[in-house]
C-alpha cells in the first residue's frame, strides 16, 4: 500500500476482514509472517511498543464511535494525543479544535458525546482518529451504523484526507457504493484475499 492509497477490503460476514485490520493494524498479533510500517518490522515488539506505534501512525474509525459519554466532543478528540504525552494539554486542546474546525463540527466541541447526531459523532471518532497526524487510517465498517446521506459525508471526509494530507485508508466495508469508489478493492473470502481491482 502506498502513501495516499485509498483501499477498501470486501467479501461475506467471518471471510477474515476485520481479522486482517486488526493484524495489520497490530491489535492482534496471533499471526505467521512479518507485519512492516514504513521501513520498520513490527513483528515481535512487546505490546507497549506496538501500542505506541499505533498511537503514532494509525488513526482508526470503527462502527461504533466508542465516543467516552462522560466527556466533551473536544475531551474525547483530545484523548489520544494526552495518551501519546508529547505535546501539552493546551497544544493538544488547540489541535483538537483545528481537526473539529476541518470535520465542520467545531461548534459542537463543547456538548457531551451524547448530545449530538449519530453522523455527527462518527466526524467526531474521525476527528479523535486523526489527532496524532497518522499515517494511515484504518476503518472497520465506518459507514455501517449512518443512513445514506451521513454515509456520503463520512466517505467524502475520508476522500479529502487522501487528497489534501496523502493519508492512506484502509477501510473495511460492507457498502458496494463506497468500496466503488476507493482507489482499489481487495476481495476476501475463507481468510485468503482473491482478487483485487
Amino acid at each position: 500500500m502506498n502513501k495516499g492509497d485509498f483501499v477498501s477490503i470486501q467479501g461475506k460476514s467471518g471471510c477474515g476482514k476485520s481479522t486482517l485490520l486488526y493484524l495489520l493494524s497490530t491489535m492482534d498479533t496471533n499471526y505467521e509472517g512479518e507485519i512492516w510500517l514504513k521501513g520498520e518490522l513490527l513483528t515481535g515488539k512487546s505490546p507497549n511498543e506496538l501500542a505506541k506505534v499505533r498511537n503514532e501512525h494509525i488513526g482508526f474509525v470503527f462502527q461504533f464511535h466508542y465516543l467516552l459519554p462522560e466527556f466533551s466532543v473536544l475531551e474525547n478528540v483530545m484523548m489520544p494525543a494526552l495518551k501519546l504525552g508529547l505535546k501539552s494539554r493546551a497544544e493538544v486542546e488547540h489541535i483538537a479544535y483545528e481537526k473539529l474546525k476541518m470535520l465542520d463540527i467545531a461548534e459542537q466541541a463543547r456538548k457531551r458525546a451524547t448530545q449530538i447526531s449519530g453522523g455527527q459523532k462518527q466526524r467526531v471518532a474521525i476527528a479523535r482518529a486523526l489527532i496524532n497526524d497518522p499515517d494511515i487510517i484504518m476503518g472497520d465498517e465506518p459507514t455501517g451504523n449512518l443512513d445514506s446521506k451521513n454515509a456520503d459525508l463520512v466517505f467524502g471526509i475520508l476522500k479529502d484526507l487522501t487528497n489534501s494530507l496523502g493519508m492512506s485508508m484502509l477501510i473495511v466495508t460492507h457498502d458496494d457504493d463506497f468500496a466503488k469508489r476507493t482507489d482499489r478493492v481487495i476481495t476476501m473470502a475463507d481468510g485468503k484475499i482473491i482478487s483485487e481491482r
